[in-house]
């Protein structure tokens, strides 16, 4: 059985609730031998399968033309949908989503929308309808309800709130026949037509461990500033550091909870500063990472090697200070895609089961391209989000 697990967001980045997939479920056993949690870690967030998969992934080349990323896939497995075929155009595209409460989720929700209105134009899309589930579990199962008691949607997206409370909601939906598109955050089931997300928490926490282990001395002190507990891609994220960081000879200071404030990020930052040096400084997600380098200049200490997020008041920091700077990346521009598989499915044809897109970090000589490609964006703006080829590129996503 393939079963939908959370790959997403950041953070990206990402946010307090991150695109990446925020939820506090208890993590829930597969129904797949390979797939349970590996007693050797003792992490109950560490699978060693999906770790392993992650990883490779990384290095996998995507099928499709990179210049549209939105649209690769990375060893896709290529589904029939010839039985949610319709006639003509003018499709009803219904979209469930968690919330748009951080900056990731609002660069994607307006990215979504400028793709929508160009599949408007083609005749592919009549009406797009959406609701805002704020982040709450019941009023999203509520919505998803709704949206299936119309009898109006002619495909369902559903970017999940959390992943085990969502399940039967997402089931019930796919059971109406509507096919059911899940993306950015997943579920406990296989029944969604296809499930798309870049490759996931593991490949985010493993390229920012990476990072600092190639950039910093043995015996370097290295504080790690993490968003939420219990949320799975986050804690994807930090799994995969300490499996980086446990083969390395750095020596992690602690991970701190910061609930992505900035106020709380730049106290925690001071404080172990006051005990002693801080070589390295690793984040589950980039919000907030301004206020971890003004610790740092606050006490006149050298800057940190440090991993962020494509989030632009990071990357423009970085650029400013000189530091040696990351930004791993959770593909903002997968909010394109669920609209575009909808059509695709509606006119039968093929997607992958599981759409993993490309998820490629921001190098130091990648740096500056990518701040001239989003020069007149506002800081709260994400680097990758793909969207300079649609019809409201700059002003819908610089105007928010």
């Amino acid at each position: 059985m393939r079963t939908i697990r959370l790959a997403a967001a950041s953070a990206t980045a990402l946010g307090l609730m991150l695109a990446v997939g925020c939820t506090t479920d208890t993590p829930t056993e597969s129904p797949d031998d390979d797939t349970t949690t590996t007693e050797e870690s003792g992490d109950e967030w560490f699978v060693q399968a999906e770790y392993d998969e992650q990883l490779a992934q990384r290095d996998i080349e995507p099928e499709g033309d990179p210049a549209t990323p939105w649209l690769q896939a990375i060893e896709p497995e290529w589904v029939d949908t010839t039985e949610f075929a319709r006639e003509g155009g003018d499709a009803t595209v219904c979209f469930s989503n968690a919330s748009i409460s951080n900056p990731w989720r609002v660069t994607g929700w307006i990215t979504m929308q400028q793709q929508v209105e160009v599949l408007k134009e083609s005749g592919d899309i009549g009406e797009f309808r959406s609701s805002d589930a704020g982040d709450d579990d019941e009023q999203q199962i509520s919505d998803i309800q709704a949206f299936v008691d119309s009898g109006e949607c002619d495909a369902l997206i559903i970017s999940p709130s959390t992943t085990a409370t969502l399940t039967p909601a997402v089931e019930t939906a796919c059971a109406s026949g509507i096919p059911v598109i899940v993306f950015d955050r997943g579920v406990n089931t296989d029944c969604a037509v296809t499930f798309i997300h870049p490759i996931g928490g593991y490949a985010f926490g493993a390229d920012a461990a990476e990072h600092l282990v190639d950039n910093l001395e043995p015996g370097s002190k290295v504080l790690a500033l993490r968003i939420l507990p219990g949320v799975d891609v986050l804690e994807n994220r930090w799994a995969a550091a300490k499996e980086i960081f446990g083969d390395s000879e750095l020596e992690i200071l602690g991970d701190e909870f910061t609930g992505g404030d900035a106020a709380e990020i730049k106290s925690i930052v001071t404080q172990y500063l006051q005990r002693g040096d801080v070589d390295g400084i690793w984040m589950d997600a980039g919000d907030g990472a301004v206020a971890a380098i003004e610790a740092f200049e606050d006490a006149g200490k050298p800057y940190p090697v440090m991993s962020g997020e494509d989030e632009l008041s990071f990357m423009r920091k970085w650029e400013e200070t000189g530091m040696t700077g990351f930004a791993p990346v959770y593909s903002n521009f997968q909010w394109r895609t669920p609209v575009i598989a909808a059509t695709m499915i509606l006119a039968g044809e093929q997607v992958p089961a599981e759409w993993v897109l490309p998820q490629d970090p921001i190098e130091q000589d990648e740096l500056a391209d990518y701040l001239e490609r989003n020069a007149d964006m506002p800081s709260l703006h994400y680097a990758k989000f793909g969207g300079e080829d649609l019809p409201g590129f700059p002003d819908a996503w610089r105007d928010r």
